[in-house]
This record gives C-alpha cells, sequence and structure tokens, in this order.
C-alpha cells in the first residue's frame, strides 16, 4: 500500500511540472527593460500624444524623418542621436551651434529660418516638422499640410528659461521616440554641472557674481544684451553656484536687456562676462579712451572675461554644456 501511494504521488508531481511548462509556453510574461521596467519599444511605437504652443499634438508612431525650422530644435535632434532631414540655414548653424552637435552633409538646407522654402521641404517627405512661433506661426497651416507640424514658442512672455529649454528637449525626445536617450543626456549634463561646480571651488570661484552681456555696435555705440534670470544663459550657470548680478526692473521675454555702457554701473562690482565677434572689438581699442568704461571696478580690478565669439546663448543641453566649459576656463585659468 505504501509503495501503491509512492508511486501515486510521483505520478502527481510529474504531471504538475508538465503543466506549468505547458503554461509557459502558451503564456509567456511580456519582457521588462531591466533599467526602466519599461515594456519594449516596439511595444509602445505609439501613437504618442506631447503638448506644442496649439494644445495636444500627436502622431500615430515615433518621427524618423525630421524637418527643423529653428537651430535650438536641430540642436536638441542632433543631441538625441537623430540627424534632421532638412534644417533652416546650414551655414549659420554651423557657426554659431557647437561642433558637439554637428550637422551632417547629407542635411538639406530648406531656406531661412524665417523664410523656410516649402517646395524644398514638401520634396524631403518629413513625417514631423518642428517650428518655431517666433518666425513660423504665419506659415504653421501650410507647414502643417506637409507634416504634422510641432509648434514651440519659448519666447511667450516668461523667456526662455533653463526649465522651459529641458520641457521643450524632452517633448521632441517623446515625439521620436527618444525618451531614454533624453534621460542619459541631461543625467550626463547634471554630472558636468557637478563636476564644474567643483573645478570652481578648487579654483577659489564658488558662488562666483557675475554679469553676462552679448555685445555689438550699433550706430557707433556699444549695445549690450545682458542676460537676466529668465534665460537659459544664467539657468545653466546658475546650476555651477553661479550668481548673477543683473537684476533689471523689467524682464523682457527674449531674457536679456538692451542697454548702454552707462547701465553697468549697476554691476561694477561684480565680475564681468562677455561674447563679442572678431570684427566687433566692442571691449577693447573702442573702449580705450572712454571714461565711464575705464572707470568701472571690474575694468579697473581687471575682473573682465572673454568666452568664445560663437557661444550660443539660446540652445539646448548640448549648447549649456559648452557655455558652463567656456564659462569655467574663462574665470579660471
Amino acid at each position: 500500500m505504501r509503495k501503491g501511494l509512492h508511486v501515486l504521488l510521483i505520478m502527481m508531481a510529474f504531471i504538475l511540472v508538465l503543466a506549468g511548462c505547458g503554461k509557459s509556453a502558451v503564456t509567456p510574461e511580456p519582457s521588462k527593460d531591466a533599467a526602466s521596467g519599461a515594456a519594449p519599444a516596439e511595444e509602445s511605437a505609439g501613437p504618442i500624444t506631447v503638448q506644442h504652443k496649439r494644445g495636444d499634438f500627436t502622431l500615430d508612431k515615433p518621427a524618423v524623418r525630421v524637418v527643423t525650422l529653428e537651430w535650438t530644435y536641430t540642436e536638441d535632434v542632433v543631441a538625441l542621436g537623430v540627424q534632421p532631414v532638412g534644417n533652416a540655414d546650414n551655414a549659420n548653424y554651423k557657426v554659431y551651434v557647437t561642433n558637439e552637435a554637428a550637422l551632417d552633409d547629407s542635411v538639406t538646407d530648406i531656406g531661412t529660418r524665417s523664410e523656410p522654402n516649402m517646395e524644398a521641404i514638401a520634396a524631403l517627405k518629413p513625417d514631423l516638422i518642428i517650428a518655431n512661433a517666433d518666425n513660423n506661426k504665419n506659415v504653421y497651416d501650410q507647414l502643417n499640410a506637409i507634416a504634422p507640424t510641432l509648434e514651440f514658442d519659448p519666447y511667450d512672455g516668461e523667456g526662455y528659461t533653463y526649465e522651459k529649454m529641458t520641457t521643450i528637449f524632452n517633448t521632441i525626445a517623446a515625439a521620436l521616440g527618444k525618451e531614454d536617450k533624453a534621460k542619459e543626456v541631461l543625467s550626463g549634463l547634471d554630472q558636468h554641472y557637478a563636476d564644474a561646480k567643483e573645478k570652481l571651488a578648487a579654483a577659489g570661484k564658488e558662488n562666483f557674481h557675475y554679469a553676462l552681456t552679448q555685445a555689438f555696435t550699433y550706430q557707433n555705440a556699444a549695445s549690450l544684451r545682458m542676460f537676466s534670470d529668465n534665460s537659459v544663459v544664467a539657468g545653466t550657470l546658475n546650476k555651477i553656484g553661479m550668481v548673477n548680478d543683473w537684476q533689471p526692473e523689467k524682464l523682457e521675454n527674449y531674457g536679456f536687456s538692451t542697454v548702454g555702457i552707462e547701465s553697468l554701473s549697476a554691476v561694477q562690482d561684480s565680475n564681468f562676462i562677455y561674447i563679442t565677434q572678431p570684427d566687433d572689438d566692442v571691449f577693447g581699442t573702442a573702449m580705450k579712451n572712454n571714461s565711464v568704461w575705464n572707470g568701472l571696478n571690474f575694468v579697473k580690478e581687471n575682473r573682465t572675461y572673454q568666452l568664445g565669439s560663437t557661444t550660443w546663448t539660446f540652445g539646448g543641453p548640448v549648447s549649456s554644456k559648452v557655455l558652463v566649459d567656456g564659462v569655467v576656463e574663462a574665470i579660471t585659468k
């Protein structure tokens, strides 16, 4: 009896094992990404809904063929590992936007940022166009008739802040199905900030106070764009512990105040960081005999720092990285 019972138990266990194997083969659990716990990309390839200037924006699937009408968005797309099929004004993009977000030679130039060539765009058969309301709102319907058009307005009354920069970057990433890449880029940028902050501290420059301008000559006088706290420039430098001393009474939409040399007296006890062009020596020979300029404390105490002429002050995460590198080098060398 005991022997028969023993045989029966063995047979029942064998049957249960077979049943378990059959269930596993027929109804497997969906695999998960080890890092995020998300289902594989092919299981969530679309549709995609994001927010843009005109409300909800939906794509049937992640965009692959992208046309960009503003350099900032081009930089964002390239940072996500995608080359646009078309870009506005390739030549000047290559001058002002860092080589770390370089365009391939295969990218088609589709005209200027304010006057894109509709025929050239249509010929590229894009599945997404990224436009800027500042330049393209009057042709939005024409663009949207060619391909779904994602429209942003960075200067909608608050300025192009750091937070807005990252929001736009993440929105573009979602439209391209590149959310994981966006997280990687922004995480790497945060680490870059931490490293830069350590370099400043090691050089005795922690909590470094500054005023930053992009200056040029206009009607034979110096015209200064002084960046305020609602700019991506100030937001970026805040990430490495720097303090912006330019605090105007009124914040402008573009994140800077346009002033003359006389206004610098308000920040003369700060450190002066500036961007000028090689053929426009605003703070050099032109100021040699200027009593206002020569009377400023940061001039007398040699606390002026020049950045590269092509420093892009309206960019995305890659430009923020380059800005930090340029500023840290300038004030610590």
